[in-house]
């Protein structure tokens, strides 16, 4: 069934567009009021992400304030280990923790399997409802993190300025970390093919911090296991794009248009001309606005608007966002500004 919008999965697969389609990481969340009045009656965040009708909610909120080309569920990327038994929490100004971190190769032993329609049940019914109600308006893009990411968390029990405890699970247990990161592959496989059958148009994997490990250690331990998701869906859903985001990555770009992925998501470290230059036109791009840009005039938004686009230059496969997501003190009205000044510039 046609969208009327389909702008997004146009760019996403090379195809010619009008203009470039836009749409931002975190685009729906805390520097909206209307999220913080949903957020208050849910009265913590999981309660939230498990209510289909609020998760639809402030899922669309983003779409009603700003000409978007895309929403994304509302949902985050540590449910997969929250389903399997790692009791996840939130601590306000700390984020998100686990109350039982692995720290042992027996721990990732006694990870369960997880049946991802029954255990993540509540992220289906909240895609289907979504997708509904969205009534083929624009795309909805499904997601989860990356193998890598998560497991960062789920080792260090929450985040981490230095990924101590990770790296040296991996670099002290190699075999132990690779079955656990093979563990979160096939349970993303299934999630993501489970999200594209209740109404997910596209899906994005976020690995957040491959950019801190080595050039050779991402490869192994991160863009491996990447590749295998995109494969996996890509058997079960040919026709769906697959975004992959890995930020802080530049020296593997080049491989990572090699993975079978549609479109790569960068940061604002490198510029979109030397992004094409490196993956040779293979996937898509997008990006890659610093998100601290919003925090500036709307003169200089506009400018900044401008640059992304033309360091991008002539041709299709460019969907315009942020090299990483909003944050919660952004005023609304800057990103209508961005939003208004992709289209302004990038009509074809």
């Amino acid at each position: 069934m046609k969208l009327e919008n389909d702008l997004l999965l146009r760019a996403l697969t090379k195809q010619k567009t009008e203009r470039t389609p836009v749409w931002v990481m975190r685009q729906a969340g805390r520097y909206l009021p209307e999220y913080r009045e949903v957020r208050k009656k849910a009265g913590d965040f999981m309660t939230m992400a498990k209510n289909p009708e609020m998760v639809c909610e402030v899922t669309l909120q983003p779409l009603r304030r700003f000409p978007l080309d895309a929403v994304i569920i509302f949902s985050d990327i540590l449910t997969i280990p929250d389903a399997m038994g790692m009791g996840l929490y939130f601590v306000t100004g700390e984020g998100p923790k686990f109350k039982k971190p692995i720290s042992t190769a027996e721990d990732v032993d006694n990870l369960p399997e997880i049946d991802v329609n029954h255990d993540l049940k509540y992220v289906m019914d909240g895609i289907s409802l979504t997708s509904q109600t969205l009534n083929r308006k624009v795309p909805l893009l499904g997601f989860c993190g990356s193998p890598w990411t998560l497991m960062t968390y789920m080792v260090e029990g929450g985040s981490s300025k230095n990924f101590s405890k990770a790296k040296s699970f991996l670099l002290n247990q190699p075999q132990a970390s690779h079955k656990l990161l093979q563990k979160i592959t096939d349970a993303s496989i299934n999630y993501l093919n489970a999200q594209i059958a209740s109404g997910a148009n596209a899906v994005q994997v976020f690995d957040s911090w491959g950019g801190a490990l080595s050039p050779e250690m991402y490869r192994v331990f991160s863009m491996d296991y990447m590749q295998k998701i995109v494969q996996g869906v890509k058997k079960e859903n040919p026709e769906t794009p697959v975004i992959l985001f890995s930020k802080g990555v530049q020296y593997n770009l080049k491989n990572l248009a090699n993975t079978g992925a549609d479109c790569l998501g960068v940061d604002w470290t490198t510029d979109l001309s030397l992004a094409r230059e490196l993956t040779q036109d293979k996937v898509a791009l997008q990006g890659n606005m610093d998100p601290c840009v919003l925090y500036a005039k709307d003169s200089v938004i506009e400018e900044e608007v401008k640059k992304v686009i033309d360091s991008f230059g002539e041709g299709n496969g460019h969907v315009f966002n942020l090299g990483h997501g909003m944050q919660p003190d952004m005023q609304p009205e800057k990103l209508e500004v961005l939003v208004n000044a992709v289209r302004k510039f990038s009509e074809k």
